[in-house]
């Protein structure tokens, strides 16, 4: 990873979690739009990537840098109103779910059901913003929580798929 926009949490002695993949500080947008960017180098067809984080925390920038590295021209804006868009002129393509406004359990389920049927069709990268709003267990998606940091701008922490429940 490229440390001129990412600060390394490990050596501050703030690891969050000693399982994860990765942890780092994002020190502004371009840092943010640049993991973006590198977790889009690890995704494949087929992938679900849930994205964890408070309202601000920069999950649509991370979208806009991802869908950047799978050559998506197409402006990427969040999906909060029209609940999903779908970016066929990737590669992978890219379908960008937000389940910020489900406040039903069933109802984010189906339509991540929904979306996730429509992923594999397109041989689709699925995002997720908000996975909390879902019921179902996903160990087979990885995971990304954006946090603030205190005084450091954000810090993110990256899991690989796991052989247990995630939602």
């Amino acid at each position: 990873m490229n440390d001129k926009y990412f600060g390394d949490a490990e050596a501050s002695g703030s690891l969050v979690s000693q399982s994860t993949d990765e942890t780092r500080f994002l020190d502004d947008l371009e840092a943010t739009k640049a993991l973006g960017r590198m977790v889009a180098a690890r995704l494949k067809a087929h992938d679900i990537l849930l994205l964890r984080g408070p309202l601000g925390a920069g999950k649509t920038s991370l979208v806009q840098g991802l869908a950047n590295a799978l050559g998506i021209q197409e402006p990427i804006t969040s999906p909060t109103f029209a609940l999903a868009q779908h970016y066929p002129e990737g590669t992978p393509p890219l379908i960008h779910l937000d389940l910020y406004r489900l406040e039903q359990a069933a109802a984010a389920d189906d339509l991540f059901l929904q979306e996730e049927e429509e992923a594999t069709a397109m041989e689709a990268v699925l995002v997720v913003e908000w996975p909390e709003r879902l019921s179902l267990s996903l160990p087979d998606a990885w995971l990304l929580e954006l946090n603030y940091a205190p005084e450091r701008g954000r810090i993110f922490s990256l899991y690989p798929p796991t052989s247990g429940p995630r939602t």
